[in-house]
């Protein structure tokens, strides 16, 4: 199988299993335990936390564990303690537009910042946001669909003047982008162990200082008492690898993705009525989401599976609806030329040969109809 889905999780590397193997076998203590098991973990835990704090350039303080993205996500969304009005973007990821619209279901005011056709946010769209004065604004760094990313610290420093919270989702952007916390100038930021080549179960939300954060999970006081529960310290211990080796391992890793991404779109380009979506916009040097005319987008992942490919249509935690991409609907797309979409996302692991593969097999598969 070759695996052209790495926007929806990343193979675990060797490095990262290695470092993670003796916590789940012989360094089994509790974190929060005052005897030395406990405390070998607990360092370990510390680090990691200075492993995840130096790929964003913040102090290991600003780091909350989470057990992934989508916790992050709902954390940053829980500052919203009484009826506020907030803003998201129209291309966010699940995690946050169901949590949105619960808290509107809530009695929160909820405002929509929408995007070109290129899926990306304007300036008109910042200052019609700031009109509203939301207390709360959240806007994803890097798209986990098109791959665009946003101009992001353009507009938080209008936001923050403006007297809002600004949340990014830069679960995406992480290991394939510079992603720098106090450039952004964001308040929130939510991070994932699995699309750094680490494990599943691992996430963290990075924290200003000045913002509150009202804890979801009550219990033990772990996390600063901003997340209860004992830690998953493998899979944390597992992040901070992985993030190490992203920090010191991100030009090349860019560098090389870029030029595969480029052999990938000069091929599909070559296909009659293919549409690569956002292709003018700054995008991830990894990820690339086309249409094809008359295609089911669903049906035609199944094929390149049966043939051997891993591609998606979409997000995966939003797979198996049979509605058009709520990004792509939100960049204009028409929905029956959006359901056919196919997003490859490209890893370290991967070959010119076996995009050059994909590409012909592709082919193949579009003129059988």
């Amino acid at each position: 199988m070759i695996y052209f889905d790495h926007n929806a999780t990343t193979p675990i590397d060797d490095r990262v299993l290695d470092t993670m193997l003796p916590y789940l076998k012989t360094f089994y203590g509790n974190a929060s335990s005052l005897y030395r098991p406990g405390r070998i973990v607990r360092s370990a835990i510390d680090t990691a936390r200075e492993q995840v704090a130096a790929l964003v350039g913040v102090q290991p303080a600003q780091i909350v564990f989470t057990s992934g993205g989508t916790e992050a996500n709902n954390l940053a969304l829980a500052t919203l303690v009484s009826k506020s009005r907030f803003a998201i973007s129209a291309i966010e990821h699940p995690s946050i537009t169901e949590q949105a619209l619960h808290l509107k279901s809530r009695g929160h005011d909820l405002a929509i910042i929408n995007v070109d056709a290129n899926g990306v946010i304007i300036q008109e769209a910042i200052d019609k946001v700031i009109q509203y004065k939301p207390k709360l604004v959240s806007i994803m760094l890097a798209n986990n669909e098109t791959g665009v990313v946003q101009k992001l610290s353009q507009y938080t420093r209008q936001l923050r003047e403006n007297g809002s919270i600004v949340h990014t989702d830069a679960v995406q952007g992480l290991g394939k982008i510079p992603v720098a916390f106090n450039e952004l100038g964001v308040h929130l930021m939510s991070l994932s162990s699995h699309k750094i080549y680490g494990p599943k179960g691992s996430g963290a939300l990075v924290f200003e200082k000045s913002v509150k954060i009202n804890p979801v999970f009550l219990g033990g006081g772990q996390e600063q008492e901003l997340r209860a529960g004992t830690e998953n310290a493998a899979a944390i211990i597992g992040f901070g690898k992985a993030a190490e080796l992203a920090q010191a391992e991100l030009a090349q890793r860019s560098e090389y993705l870029l030029t595969l991404r480029k052999v990938l779109e000069e091929g599909l380009l070559t296909i009659p009525g293919l549409t690569i979506f956002s292709h003018h916009g700054d995008r991830l040097p990894n990820t690339v989401q086309f249409g094809l005319p008359e295609t089911d987008g669903e049906m035609l992942v199944m094929k390149l599976d049966q043939k051997g490919f891993a591609v998606s249509s979409g997000s995966a935690c939003a797979s198996g609806g049979k509605e058009p991409s709520s990004v792509l609907t939100a960049m204009g797309v028409d929905p029956n030329y959006a359901k056919s979409a196919i997003r490859v996302s490209l890893g370290k692991a991967n070959t010119e040969a076996e995009v050059i593969k994909f590409i012909n097999q592709l082919k193949l598969l579009v003129c059988q109809g």
